[in-house]
């Protein structure tokens, strides 16, 4: 057990967000590691009380902690504030999106033995959000890909396959329309490749990827996607494993990484005790992972495959009657 204490910023988020926050809270406690968490709004909580969704402090505290877990925030649809995932990953340099697609035991699916990983880009293509009304009934989004961020995001994902014992990359575009800018993908990622002669190489159009993808996801082993190819994508794999709810998710950078669960805020269920935390939960072992706590992550992600394998204390969405604190005190008594 480690000796080593830990200050991470905690972003508990909008709706469920505190719910599944305080679960995650509850799970790395148990593992006897010393957390002090300082907790710090974004969203739209931080919206309706200081008028900005994230405030100055928390990108603050994210820089100074160098580590933050964070419950889902609320994102306008067509208006309003502009997202506090993007902005973190931008205004932080996040650029590693990294979402690990496993199979979990006790978890209804149509699809066994799924283990991929999705990597996506995270700072830039579509997601810039440079966009502006060329005349009334015209609007241009601008895609920028540049050599920098290709290259770096294919070179985390080869090394992450090498540790990870990993066999494969599959770089995804859609490079035969958008020749220049997928193309200049392509490019980074085939020079990187020629670096790490032990990890095999492929490329696919990414609406040929989504096919295949639902015929057989076991076929792939580490995809490699630009900003809004891969937002997608990990939603579309996250449905082989039981739905958003049991997808973990992390935003790395040079500097800092924040660790996230890929769903949303659920304002429907919010305050009723009824949120999966397991999606955070899982997170939360990707943080003790990259804080180099092997052991300890382990023995959470043991922990939430034994109850979910024990079926007891599942959430609704698992076709169980369990509330978010039944479930984490459950994982939180195995670890």
């Amino acid at each position: 057990m480690s000796a080593r204490s830990y200050t991470v910023t905690l972003i508990p988020g909008d709706g469920i967000g505190p719910e599944v926050a305080s679960a995650a809270v509850r799970v790395l406690t148990a593992t006897g590691i010393e957390f002090h968490f300082e907790t710090e709004t974004a969203g739209a909580g931080a919206m309706g009380k200081e008028g900005v969704a994230l405030p100055p402090r928390v990108i603050e505290a994210v820089r100074r902690n160098k580590v933050a877990l964070k419950g889902p925030t609320a994102t306008p649809i067509g208006g309003g504030h502009r997202s506090v995932n993007v902005e973190l990953r931008k205004t932080l340099d996040l650029y590693a999106n990294l979402r690990p697609v496993r199979t979990l035991p006790g978890v209804k699916s149509r699809y066994d033995n799924v283990d991929l990983i999705v990597v996506r880009e995270n700072t830039e293509s579509l997601y810039s959000g440079l966009e502006h009304v060329v005349v009334p009934g015209v609007v241009e989004s601008l895609k920028i890909i540049t050599e920098k961020a290709s290259t770096r995001i294919a070179r985390f994902a080869f090394e992450h396959a090498e540790k990870q014992g990993r066999k494969r990359v599959t770089a995804v575009h859609k490079a035969n329309i958008m020749k220049l800018s997928d193309g200049l993908f392509l490019d980074c990622c085939r020079a990187v490749s020629k670096g790490h002669p032990t990890v095999a190489y492929d490329e696919v159009i990414v609406d040929a990827l989504c096919m295949q993808l639902v015929l057989d996801p076991t076929k792939f082993d580490v995809l490699l996607l630009e900003n809004l190819y891969g937002d997608i994508v990990s939603d579309l794999c996250a449905g082989f494993i039981g739905g958003l709810g049991m997808a973990p998710g992390a935003n790395i950078g040079e500097s800092a990484a924040v660790f996230e669960a890929v769903h949303g805020s659920a304002p429907d269920i919010a305050g009723k005790n009824l949120a999966n935390p397991i999606a955070l939960i899982l997170s939360g072992a990707m943080m003790l992972e990259h804080l180099h706590e092997l052991e300890a992550a382990t023995r959470v992600r043991k922990a939430v495959m034994a109850v979910l394998a024990e079926g007891k204390k599942l959430s609704r969405d698992l076709g169980g009657t369990a509330g978010t604190t039944e479930i984490a005190e459950a994982i939180a008594s195995r670890v």
